[in-house]
């Protein structure tokens, strides 16, 4: 029994504090928020064409729905969701649920997007947890249980496993509870509120809405969706949309690290919580995800300089079809980490089908020679390959030989 006045949830769900003391944090908390500001930036000053940018968002938004739907079941495979997303997949009757449940996380995020863009960045409160809860249930009535209303907070006790939500009575008011905390707080970190700041501070304001909603477990279903949703329209707050799908990614991909660490976090500290470890866990990944994320936009940008380099590298020779034939040969051989064998380079695109079609096939020795004896090309015992190290002007020299 809990003393007149006194919420059940203090007795029954000590955890639920609203409150993060990070002075005595580890040591990788920083370190991994250090990256994830770096990393972020990264990513977020990127210069790329309209076509490469639009098309690493809409893959990045396939893995990261993908992702928080595989969490729950949904079957789709990332190939299905992008179909999906792009309105081409074509499900039978009794696979259509699985297609909406995909549409709805992603008119939802979409939706995030577009108020964050407008000046109007969604703020966590009841309404808003709940508005997201009603969307990503929204049409699915025929595969949810009779109590359950999307968009409305659960009168009756619900839990995942062995563990069970927050007093459905408290839940109202826990939410409430959540967006005042998360929202004006400044002992949400010791960090100040100075601008340098915001990039840490609004990571972890999000993987702290993850948790909390997640430990309240508001809602009848959906609220491991709705978790990941609120927490994306946080991280969408300071960091660029593609990089705010990872977190989704990085739980999808761990699945059994997820659940217990979300597990570990209510039982720690003789029940009375800590969410460190949990925190822990979701900022290694996303640091690993932002860490790809760069790589996957240097790579484009070292296609984008190769091109450059090549084109202006032929301007400076006299014209001709043979000049013309080698730099197509040349942008269409792969990098040195994957060299083609002669004989399949006139098989290795379709430009190159079309070059060396009817021609010698001495020909191909003389381009090869020609592009080799000008740096441009490198031959190995594997096969042949560009040497975009050209381009390398900054190399970090490994540590002498025998040395570790």
């Amino acid at each position: 029994m809990t003393v007149s006045g006194e919420r059940e949830y203090r007795e029954t769900h000590p955890w639920i504090s609203f409150q993060l003391d990070l002075r005595q944090a580890d040591p990788r908390l920083w370190v991994l928020l250090g990256q994830i500001v770096a990393f972020g930036e990264f990513v977020s000053r990127a210069l790329l064409p309209p076509k490469v940018a639009s098309n690493l968002a809409r893959i990045y938004l396939a893995k990261g729905v993908q992702a928080t739907v595989a969490i729950e079941g949904n079957t789709l495979s990332e190939e299905e969701v992008l179909a999906q997303i792009d309105r081409e997949l074509e499900l039978p009757a009794s696979k259509e649920y699985l297609g909406r449940e995909v549409t709805n996380v992603v008119d939802a995020a979409n939706e995030i997007v577009r108020r964050i863009h407008s000046g109007d960045a969604p703020r966590v409160t009841a309404e808003f947890v709940a508005d997201c809860n009603g969307r990503i249930l929204t049409g699915l009535s025929g595969v949810l249980g009779d109590e359950v209303e999307p968009g409305q907070i659960r009168t009756h006790s619900v839990g995942v496993g062995r563990y069970r939500g927050a007093p459905a009575h408290d839940c109202a008011y826990l939410l409430d509870q959540l967006g005042e905390w998360l929202e004006g707080i400044p002992e949400i970190t010791v960090l100040s509120i100075r601008s340098d700041n915001g990039v840490a501070t609004g990571v972890l304001r999000a993987v702290l809405a993850h948790l909390y909603i997640a430990w309240i477990h508001p809602f009848g279903d959906g609220n491991g969706r709705t978790a990941r949703l609120v927490e994306l329209a946080l991280l969408a707050r300071v960091l660029p949309f593609p990089s705010a799908q990872l977190l989704s990614n990085h739980y999808n991909d761990t699945r059994a690290a997820y659940y217990r660490e979300l597990d570990r976090s209510s039982q720690a500290n003789q029940r009375r919580g800590d969410p460190i470890g949990f925190l822990l866990y979701a900022l290694q990944g996303l640091s690993d995800g932002l860490r790809e994320q760069c790589r996957e936009v240097t790579r484009v940008h070292h296609d984008i300089a190769w091109r450059d380099f090549v084109y202006r590298r032929f301007d400076e020779e006299e014209q001709s079809s043979a000049v013309r034939r080698r730099r197509q040969l040349l942008l269409e051989l792969p990098p040195a980490s994957a060299p083609v064998p002669k004989e399949r380079i006139p098989i290795h695109s379709l430009k190159l089908a079309h070059s060396y079609s009817g021609l010698n096939p001495k020909t191909l020795d003389r381009d090869l020679s020609w592009l080799i004896g000008q740096e441009l090309v490198v031959h190995s015992p594997d096969g042949y390959a560009a040497n975009s190290d050209l381009m390398q002007a900054f190399v970090v020299p490994g540590p002498p030989e025998g040395r570790t």
